[in-house]
């Protein structure tokens, strides 16, 4: 059987982390579009201000998993939650039980900060990942859709044109 722990990442984490978000980006087939960098991302963990905050899951003493987080804020409930922008386990250290850890142990952060929720998005085609997290009860909020302003139109639209 194998030894499981889960720990707040590191600075010296960061290329590992990297590597993950990397190979994420490669299994939700747009590598192009993973473009942080190792400084990029320990500014966001580690800087003055940081943006957001990761757990890295171990499979015997190996880095194997990686779950990066930040807090939102909900007008409705007029509280901050916990917005899971990335869980990640690497293929071979999968099932395991690995993947849960890391989001049992953001359910736990959420609940110990005070926040009535956590939320993340799942690509619509990865069936594994949403029945993963349905067996865990989180539910999918089909009447909402995710809009992005980036690139061109987020120049014209910041300019006025």
């Amino acid at each position: 059987m194998s030894m499981l722990y889960i720990r707040a990442a590191r600075p010296a984490d960061v290329p590992f982390i990297v590597a993950l978000i990397r190979e994420l980006a490669e299994y939700e087939r747009a590598p192009q579009e993973a473009k942080a960098t190792d400084a990029m991302i320990h500014d966001a963990l580690f800087g003055p201000h940081p943006a957001c905050e990761a757990l890295i899951g171990e499979v015997d003493g190996k880095a194997e998993g990686l779950a990066l987080f930040f807090h939102n804020f909900s007008t409705w409930t007029g509280r901050r939650g916990l917005y899971l922008e990335d869980l990640f386990v690497r293929p071979s250290a999968r099932g395991k039980g690995l993947g849960e850890m890391l989001l049992r142990k953001v359910a736990r952060i959420a609940v110990e900060r005070g926040c009535p929720r956590v939320e993340w998005t799942v690509i619509d085609w990865n069936a594994p990942a949403i029945n993963f997290y349905g067996k865990l009860g989180a539910v999918p909020l089909d009447q909402w859709t995710v809009h992005r302003l980036s690139g061109e139109a987020l120049t014209r639209v910041a300019e006025g044109d």
